[in-house]
């Protein structure tokens, strides 16, 4: 699939250089693979490997830590080309947008040089635990305990929703090391899964969408990891660690809403033109031009104003209240545009082998991940 848009004012030549590396790649090695992975729900381990040799992981991560030494602006080009190509399954965008990010802002010189080079190879695959069964997006409510014992914590809890938690090795653990607080007793700990006892996996979760993407409970049964794999040294930051870093993973949300708004009316212009009924084309329909053009609409405005929030963050001023009103709109907007357009497709829209119906059922997670749209509309009010 593709769709054209005039190039950012953001983007630059070695930007399109990255977005044709990126699209080439997964045109070629994951769109093929993605009925598959569907099935088997998850991607092939050998495939992180591989986009680590072609520099695509961890794209904004300095040189010296292993990464590309580019921007988000990396980051958000792969993203924008994994909806373009029709390969949305690997988990790039929690692996490098968000896992790295945590380590780079706030680990240790050693945690940065152990795992970083990691992720930027494809040695490790990163996961961010936060949601429990009970608490969804009440972070302040988390039951997670890393409790300190000498130079080791010992971790019990479980947690679920977890995005690459099947594969995962280096996971970034929300946790209460200090239970009797809410915000304060929060720290995040780095955990290398790998041969690490009393740690399991539980089932890979069976969604309605994002087939392909692994999604797992996972459980600590007293865990110990060492207190050097604390990040930021200091117990009882994890919160605040967590409000730095969500404005990011909320823009890259943003920024997969407006290419998969653009990819859906590309694709429905292109059916309506193509399809017959009622001995004309379906586009022909004052109904279908009117609703395509109220949709191509919204994805113009969609995409000046996402062009803006990248532009903004690149320079250090995209502020909280606008990265939640980009995560909200935007995601609200390609649920309900790909709604409408799923409709031209009449019968065909609800089949599985169009992709209009994969892009449907894909969507419907955006306004809950991430944070709801109801606790992005929050914190905006905050903010008036």
């Amino acid at each position: 699939m593709t769709a054209t848009t005039p190039r950012p004012a953001w983007s630059d030549d070695d930007l399109e250089a990255f977005r044709d590396l990126a699209h080439t790649f997964l045109e070629k090695e994951c769109a093929p693979h993605e009925q598959r992975w569907g099935e088997q729900q998850h991607v092939d381990r050998e495939v992180w490997l591989r986009a680590g040799e072609l520099g695509l992981l961890c794209p904004s991560i300095p040189e010296e830590y292993g990464g590309g030494g580019g921007t988000f602006a990396h980051e958000a080009v792969l993203a924008e080309e994994q909806v373009r190509t029709g390969a949305p399954s690997l988990g790039t965008a929690v692996h490098s947008t968000i896992v790295a990010h945590y380590v780079h802002s706030y680990g240790t010189d050693e945690q940065k040089r152990t795992w970083l080079p990691q992720l930027a190879s494809g040695e490790l695959v990163g996961a961010v635990a936060m949601t429990e069964p009970g608490t969804g997006s009440d972070l302040q409510a988390v039951k997670t305990r890393a409790i300190r014992e000498g130079d080791h914590y010992v971790i019990d809890g479980s947690k679920t929703f977890i995005s690459n938690g099947l594969q995962a090795e280096l996971i970034v653990l929300v946790a209460k090391t200090d239970p009797d607080n809410k915000a304060a007793g929060i720290s995040l700990i780095g955990i290398d899964t790998r041969g690490l006892a009393g740690f399991s996996r539980g089932r890979v979760l069976q969604k309605i969408g994002q087939h392909g993407q692994d999604t797992a409970e996972l459980f600590f049964d007293s865990v110990r990891v060492p207190t050097s794999n604390l990040l930021g040294e200091v117990e009882g930051q994890g919160f605040i660690q967590l409000m730095q870093q969500l404005p990011q993973e909320r823009l890259v949300l943003a920024v997969a809403a407006i290419a998969a708004i653009e990819e859906t009316i590309a694709i429905t212009v292109t059916y309506t033109k193509e399809r017959q009924a009622f001995g004309k084309p379906v586009f022909n329909f004052q109904n279908t031009k009117f609703k395509l053009a109220e949709a191509a609409t919204n994805a113009k405005i969609g995409r000046v104003f996402i062009d803006d929030c990248i532009s903004k963050h690149l320079q250090g001023e995209l502020d909280v209240p606008t990265a939640s009103m980009a995560k909200w709109w935007l995601t609200q907007q390609q649920c309900d545009i790909v709604d409408e357009c799923l409709q031209f497709f009449g019968g065909y829209g609800y089949m599985a082998e169009y992709p209009i119906s994969r892009m449907y059922t894909d969507a419907r997670i955006q306004k809950i991940y991430g944070g709801t749209n109801e606790i992005m509309k929050e914190i905006i009010s905050r903010f008036l």
